[in-house]
């Protein structure tokens, strides 16, 4: 009911246009960075530090440049791509008004929206990884070896408007209520910053969700040559399995897993 009465005021007070646009581009903006900024925080306090998956830290001037340059980037590309989108969102269906979409619904779009997007991106991903466009448009992406929260949208404005495509394309071919396409970005946003924020902890998707990568199956993917190092989807680990990109970091694991074993029997005796 309170969501309802929220929702009556927006619509009654803002356009399809203020809300799609502006509203989703702001929503993004206070998501990424209060979910990212803390990965900073506990990176230069050491807190947590036996869940950081690389003992190498960020130096400060490091992590200020990519907030500078985020900053430039939200509004100089992300803004304009929310702005240019709106059109194809109303043509094909996009509504704010009442009723609100049944959570069955919401759910199912959710979830075609993760599976496509995954799809998308780990082809375009591999595709940025061929020597040319890895030299003059990924490596920006990956001049943070060691990644945080907040590296997970720094990138060429190329890459953004490249691999932006696969986040909008879902939401593009189903006109869906600006709810659901509200929580897909809140989503999709939480889920790439856990992926770069460096922490892998119990509590960790990856440790409960079959399938799902998380921050220990992208940071591999940051550690190593760009020729080696595989892992390309964004959200799921089973494309990467199919064609055969995480064979390096099943290895690594399994070395790891011996080793803790090896441990645990010495521990033993």
């Amino acid at each position: 009911m309170v969501l309802i009465d929220y929702k009556s005021y927006l619509i009654t007070h803002f356009s399809d246009f203020q809300l799609a646009c502006l509203g989703g581009f702001f929503l993004h903006e206070g998501v990424f960075f209060l979910s990212g900024l803390p990965f900073i925080f506990l990176e230069r306090v050491g807190w947590l530090s036996k869940y950081k998956i690389q003992a190498k830290n960020n130096t400060h001037a490091a992590q200020e440049k990519c907030i500078a340059r985020l900053l430039l980037y939200q509004f100089g590309v992300n803004l304009p791509i929310w702005l240019f989108s709106y059109p194809v969102f109303k043509y094909m269906g996009m509504r704010s008004s009442l009723p609100l979409p049944s959570w069955k619904v919401v759910l199912t779009q959710i979830i075609f929206y993760f599976i496509l997007e995954d799809f998308i991106f780990y082809w375009g991903h591999r595709i940025l990884h061929t020597k040319w466009l890895y030299k003059h448009v990924h490596s920006v992406h990956h001049e943070y070896a060691t990644p945080f929260g907040l590296s997970s949208e720094y990138a060429h404005p190329a890459e953004i408007l490249f691999l932006g495509f696969a986040t909008i394309f879902g939401p593009a071919i189903t006109g869906p209520h600006l709810i659901t396409l509200w929580l897909w970005m809140i989503l999709r946003v939480l889920e790439t910053v856990e992926a770069h924020c460096g922490y892998h902890f119990p509590w960790s998707l990856s440790n409960f969700i079959p399938l799902y990568g998380g921050a220990d199956f992208h940071d591999y993917h940051h550690r190593l040559l760009y020729t080696k190092s595989g892992n390309y989807s964004s959200t799921f680990t089973y494309m990467n399995r199919i064609f055969g990109t995480d064979i390096g970091y099943r290895k690594l694991k399994a070395l790891k897993n011996t080793g803790l074993e090896d441990n645990s029997e010495q521990k033993r005796q």
